[in-house]
C-alpha cells in the first residue's frame, strides 16, 4: 500500500464519483478505477459500493478512512514544517461560510490577508447550509453553531448582532414603529422555513413573528428585499453599512446576538499553514465585526430619534 493509492482513495471517498475524483486529481476516471482496484487487492476487501447515488464506502472503506486521513494530515504537517513558519503563506486555502459572513465580512478580511501573502490563493465558498469538512468541501469553515462531532474542532470567533431593519421608503410609507406590538400587520421577510439549516437562524420565530410571506434561503436576497421597501427583515448589523438605505427598527427593544465559530477537521490541527491562516482570519473577523457594528451605532447616533437618516 502506498500514499498515492491512499490519496486516490480519499478523493473518491469525498467526491463519491470516479469522474469527480479524477477531475480533482487530474487523472482520467479509468486510471482512478484501476488505482482503487489495486488498493482493494492490497487490503483484500472491497472499499466502495457502486449505487445510483455514486460510490459509497463499504464497512472496510469506513475502517480505512481514518487511517488515510491521518496519513494525509501527517504529510501536510511535515510539508508545513519544511516550508517554515516564518515565511509568507502560499498555495490555495478554501474557506466555507454562510452567505451573510461570506458576503459582508470575508471579502475584506481575506483581501487584507492576501495582500500580505502574494503567493496565497483564497477561495470563499458561500453556501446557505453547513459546509461538509469531512468531504473536504473546504479547509476551514465558519458556522453559527458549534459542531457536536469529535472529528471537528471549533474555536469561537466572535459574537455579532442582528436587528430588525426596513428601508427609509418603508418608514416613510408606514411610519416608524414605536413598540413591538406595532409590527403585527407588517410584511415580514425571512428564511424559507424548511431550508433553515441551523436553529440559530430561526430569528423571526424567536421574535414571535410567524407570518412571513417573503422568504429566501439567501441572506443577501432578504437584505435586498428589505432595501426595495418590500417589508422588514432581520439583518446582520455588520451588513448595514453596505446598505445605507436601511435603518434599524426598535433597536432598543429588538436585538439578537449570535456567534461565529471557526471549524476545522481534527486531522488538520497539525497543519501549521492552516494554523497561521486561521489566526489571521480570526483576528481580522473580530476586528471587522467590531468596526462595522460601531459604524452603525455612530451613524444612528448622529440622526434625530425615530427618523431615517
Amino acid at each position: 500500500m502506498n500514499w498515492d493509492d491512499l490519496r486516490v482513495f480519499l478523493s473518491v471517498a469525498r467526491a463519491e464519483s470516479l469522474t469527480r475524483a479524477g477531475q480533482l486529481l487530474r487523472l482520467d476516471p479509468a486510471t482512478v478505477g484501476r488505482r482503487i482496484a489495486r488498493l482493494e487487492a492490497a487490503v483484500g476487501a472491497d472499499l466502495f459500493l457502486k449505487s445510483p447515488q455514486g460510490y459509497g464506502l463499504t464497512e472496510a472503506g469506513q475502517k480505512l478512512l481514518p487511517a488515510a486521513e491521518e496519513a494525509e494530515a501527517a504529510l501536510t504537517a511535515g510539508w508545513s514544517g519544511l516550508t517554515g513558519a516564518g515565511e509568507t503563506l502560499t498555495g490555495t486555502i478554501r474557506i466555507g461560510a454562510p452567505d451573510g459572513c461570506a458576503n459582508y465580512l470575508l471579502p475584506q478580511v481575506c483581501a487584507t490577508i492576501a495582500e500580505a501573502n502574494p503567493g496565497l490563493e483564497v477561495q470563499i465558498l458561500a453556501l446557505p447550509r453547513v459546509i461538509d469538512l469531512s468531504r473536504r468541501e473546504a479547509d476551514l469553515a465558519i458556522a453559527v453553531s458549534r459542531p457536536r462531532t469529535l472529528r471537528l474542532k471549533a474555536e469561537k470567533l466572535s459574537d455579532y448582532r442582528l436587528s430588525l431593519a426596513a428601508s427609509h421608503d418603508w418608514v416613510a410609507r408606514h411610519g416608524m414603529p414605536e413598540a413591538a406590538s406595532d409590527l403585527s400587520g407588517a410584511r415580514m421577510i425571512g428564511y424559507i422555513p424548511d431550508m433553515i439549516f441551523d436553529a440559530e437562524l430561526d430569528y423571526l420565530a424567536e421574535l414571535g413573528l410567524t407570518h412571513v410571506p417573503l422568504t429566501s434561503n439567501s441572506v443577501s436576497v432578504q437584505l435586498n428585499w428589505a432595501r426595495s421597501g418590500a417589508g422588514l427583515a432581520v439583518v446582520h448589523d455588520f451588513a448595514l453599512p453596505s446598505a445605507p438605505d436601511l435603518t434599524r427598527i426598535l433597536p432598543d427593544q429588538i436585538a439578537l446576538t449570535r456567534s461565529f465559530w471557526l471549524i476545522r477537521h481534527a486531522q488538520a490541527l497539525r497543519d501549521r499553514r492552516l494554523d497561521r491562516f486561521a489566526a489571521l482570519l480570526s483576528a481580522g473577523l473580530r476586528q471587522e465585526i467590531a468596526r462595522l457594528e460601531a459604524e452603525v451605532e455612530t451613524r444612528e447616533a448622529a440622526q434625530p430619534p425615530n427618523t431615517p437618516p
